[in-house]
C-alpha cells in the first residue's frame, strides 16, 4: 500500500479542461481513452467540464498552479479562456491543445493536427515552444482581436447550428455580413512615439490585431510571413469599397490571402492603439469583447508555452 501511494505522489499532475459541446461534441466520448493515454506515460489527470462561459478561465487560474501540464479540448474560445486565466494569475505551465472546435484557427495556424489522438501524441511528445499573445485593454486573447464584417458571425451563430455545420456556418455568417455591411470610422496608431510609429485613419468594413495565419477559418494569412513569436501583431484594415464590384474584389483577394490592394492597409507593430465609434462591439478569439472609444492592444512576448 505504502508503494502504490509513493508511486501516486511521484506521478506528474495533468490538469485537462475539456468544453463537452464544442464543435461535434466529439472530445468527450473518446474521454477514457485520452485519459487512459494520459496514464500510460505517467500522468495523473483532473478533468473539469466547463458549463458555462468564464469556467474553463477560473478552472486555469484556481487549479493549474499546481498541474505539470495543463490540456485544453475545446475550441478556440475554450483555449482563450485558459490563456487568459493562466497570465492573469502568472501561472507559466506547457499547455497542450485538442481542437475540436468548429474552426479551430489557432491549431491550423500551428500545424495540430485534426485527429483527437494524433494532438493527444503532441502533447506526450511534442516540442514545448514559446508564443506570443495579445492585451485587449486588460484582456488576454491568443490570437485575434477584430471587428467588423465576418466577426460577429463567431457569437452569433447558434452553437447547434455550428455543430452541425461547422466551418460552413462561419461562411454562411460571413456571407450574411457582407449583405449588410456598413463601415466603421477608426484611427489606429501603431507604436506610437517611436520611430516605427505609424497611423492608419478611415472608414473600414473589417479590422484586425492577430498572431495567426487564419480568422474565423475564413481570411488565410498562411502565404505571408506571419511569425507568432516575433514581438509583434499584425494589423489587417479593409476600407469602405467603393462600389460592388470593388467589394467583390476585396473578398476573393482576401480568401485567396492576397493583401495587396490599396483598399487594405497590412503591417505590423507592438503596441496598437485603435480610436473607434463609440459601440463598436469587437470579437477576441472568437468571443465577444464590448466596445470601447479606445482600445489599446499591446503584443505580450513569449507569454505562453504550448506544445506542439
Amino acid at each position: 500500500m505504502m508503494n502504490d501511494n509513493k508511486e501516486m505522489a511521484e506521478r506528474k499532475k495533468l490538469l485537462l479542461i475539456m468544453n463537452p459541446k464544442s464543435g461535434i461534441m466529439l472530445a468527450p466520448k473518446y474521454l477514457s481513452e485520452i485519459i487512459q493515454k494520459f496514464s500510460n506515460a505517467g500522468f495523473l489527470t483532473q478533468v473539469l467540464m466547463t458549463a458555462g462561459k468564464g469556467d474553463a478561465r477560473d478552472y486555469a487560474a484556481q487549479y493549474a498552479s499546481d498541474a505539470d501540464r495543463v490540456v485544453v479540448s475545446g475550441g478556440d474560445g475554450t483555449l482563450n479562456e485558459v490563456i487568459d486565466g493562466l497570465v492573469s494569475s502568472g501561472i507559466n505551465v506547457p499547455i497542450g491543445y485538442i481542437p475540436s472546435g468548429s474552426t479551430n484557427d489557432f491549431a491550423n495556424s500551428i500545424g495540430l493536427p485534426s485527429t483527437i489522438f494524433d494532438c493527444v501524441d503532441i502533447i506526450l511528445e511534442g516540442t514545448p515552444t514559446s508564443f506570443d499573445i495579445g492585451n485587449f485593454n486588460g484582456r488576454y486573447f491568443s490570437y485575434v482581436a477584430s471587428f467588423g464584417a465576418f466577426t460577429s458571425t463567431s457569437y452569433s451563430v447558434p452553437q447547434n447550428i455550428k455543430n452541425i455545420l461547422g466551418h460552413t456556418a462561419y461562411v454562411l455568417g460571413g456571407i450574411k455580413d457582407l449583405l449588410s455591411i456598413k463601415s466603421v470610422h477608426a484611427k489606429v496608431t501603431a507604436d506610437k512615439g517611436t520611430p516605427n510609429e505609424k497611423i492608419v485613419e478611415g472608414d473600414y468594413v473589417f479590422g484586425a490585431i492577430c498572431n495567426s495565419k487564419s480568422v474565423a477559418g475564413i481570411l488565410k494569412l498562411d502565404k505571408l510571413d506571419v511569425d507568432m513569436n516575433d514581438g509583434l501583431m499584425e494589423v489587417l484594415m479593409v476600407s469602405m469599397p467603393k462600389d460592388p464590384i470593388t467589394l467583390n474584389n476585396i473578398v476573393v483577394n482576401m480568401l485567396a490571402g492576397n493583401l495587396a490592394s490599396d483598399q487594405i492597409a497590412f503591417f505590423s507593430a507592438r503596441d496598437i492603439e485603435v480610436e473607434i465609434d463609440p459601440g463598436t462591439h469587437w470579437t477576441l478569439d472568437g468571443e465577444y469583447e464590448e466596445g470601447r472609444d479606445l482600445c489599446s492592444i499591446t503584443t505580450v512576448r513569449s507569454a505562453i508555452t504550448l506544445i506542439k
